[in-house]
């Protein structure tokens, strides 16, 4: 039963790097952010207040 739930917890980890090197091979600075890396100025101060830091 333990194995099950250290496989699991790792395969959910795994996919999370992967999915992080892929974006950041992509070239997207805000991984996470809904527009990626295409905020405008005015999306960017609305992103920043609110956790997103979209440069």
């Amino acid at each position: 039963m333990d194995y099950i739930v250290l496989g699991i917890v790792a395969i959910i980890i795994l996919t999370a790097i992967v999915y992080i090197v892929r974006a950041k091979k992509k070239g997207v600075k805000c991984i996470g952010c809904s527009s990626g890396a295409s905020c405008s100025h005015k999306q960017a101060d609305y992103q920043k207040s609110h956790g997103c830091n979209c440069k």
